[in-house]
């Protein structure tokens, strides 16, 4: 199927979340947009869950969180909402773990982590979840490594990473689960690591070519993990920078791209929603240069090699919420200033949308 060329791709607001916020979770769940938590225009953690129903375009309000929490690490067991850890009150990490049961509209608290943690990064293999790393009560990063059976209830020790860390990338490509950089405190991490299921190991791969935070991540359907824009840490005396790099490692051959075989974004950028929508690698928005946040969009044209402006956002904002769900890309919260309640959807024109 061709990709579509950027005139096609057209944005429109839904209705807003019922209040502002940011660090909010977004899940689909039997093809419906759950959102959980987040920090409110206060910046306090809060307890909100909503369902997003397009057919009246509006968000449900649904039964609260036992726990107030934001940045949690979330997960879908079949028609279960799992969220791990996450941030609570004064700013401190959470061991609350709760599902929602979204054909009883019910939650019920689970099993708890063995000790209080935030940036807990999750994913799901053969039903059960997998977390990896966090940040415990010290502040420290961790290099823990858990599996979650919601049958049992029960939280099993795996092979523990390497390389201690927190607010990592990871993705499960088949029997094997790849975790790309984070942070230790004020430290960025460079480490790239993957586990083997089969054989229970840890291995070690090419490091991330440089330090830099607020990166967009997208893994693609080739294998590859796609490291684009940021914001470049800075040396001893140095101020950290805006970039437009875009990095490529190929899981298959397990080397990183030339910088020759790569493209740059065409504006600096970092803290941007990132996605693939119908073969075309998305940036929107974010923190660059400018004084205030971008409303800007790029997509990347595989075989013109070059990145093509789409149409902007209609609420400019940085560290949004986003999710890819029937091949459009959804934008919810953020902040501009202050959070955000905008709601938007890229989708290309000639399809109805959701």
């Amino acid at each position: 199927m061709p990709v579509p060329s950027a005139h096609e791709f057209h944005w429109q607001s839904l209705a807003c979340l019922s209040s502002a916020r940011v660090y909010h979770s977004l899940a689909d769940v039997g093809g419906q947009l759950y959102s959980a938590g987040g920090c409110d225009a206060s910046g306090q953690p809060c307890s909100t869950l909503e369902l997003y129903s397009p057919e009246v375009d509006r968000w449900l309000s649904l039964p609260s969180m036992p726990s107030s929490r934001a940045g949690a690490g979330v997960a879908v067991l079949g028609k279960q909402l799992l969220l791990v850890g996450g941030m609570g009150k004064e700013q401190r990490p959470l061991k609350a773990v709760e599902v929602y049961y979204t054909d009883e509209g019910k939650w019920r608290k689970r099993c708890s982590l063995r000790e209080a943690c935030m940036g807990v990064s999750v994913t799901v293999k053969d039903g059960r979840a997998l977390a990896v790393g966090g940040m415990g009560p010290d502040l420290l990063p961790r290099s823990v490594f858990q599996q979650y059976d919601l049958r049992k209830d029960v939280w099993a020790l795996l092979p523990p990473m390497p390389t201690p860390r927190y607010d990592t990338s990871i993705c499960l490509l088949g029997t094997k689960l790849y975790v790309a950089g984070g942070r230790q405190c004020k430290r960025l991490v460079k480490a790239f690591e993957v586990f083997d299921m089969e054989t229970r190991s840890w291995s070690s791969l090419p490091s991330l070519l440089c330090k830099r935070s607020y990166s967009g991540v997208i893994w693609d359907s080739a294998g590859r993990f796609c490291w684009l824009g940021g914001l470049r840490q800075g040396g001893l005396h140095q101020s950290s920078k805006f970039t437009k790099n875009v990095n490529i490692f190929d899981t298959n051959q397990g080397v990183w791209l030339k910088s020759e075989d790569t493209v740059p974004l065409k504006t600096k950028r970092a803290d941007f929603a990132a996605a693939i929508v119908r073969g075309r690698m998305i940036v929107a928005g974010g923190l660059g240069h400018q004084p205030s946040v971008l409303d800007s969009v790029e997509a990347f044209h595989p075989e013109k090699r070059k990145w093509e402006r789409l149409s902007p956002m209609q609420t400019p904002r940085c560290s949004a919420s986003s999710i890819v769900m029937r091949d459009r890309l959804l934008v919810a919260g953020g902040v501009n200033q202050v959070p955000s309640a905008a709601h938007e959807i890229l989708y290309v024109k000639e399809e109805e949308i959701l």
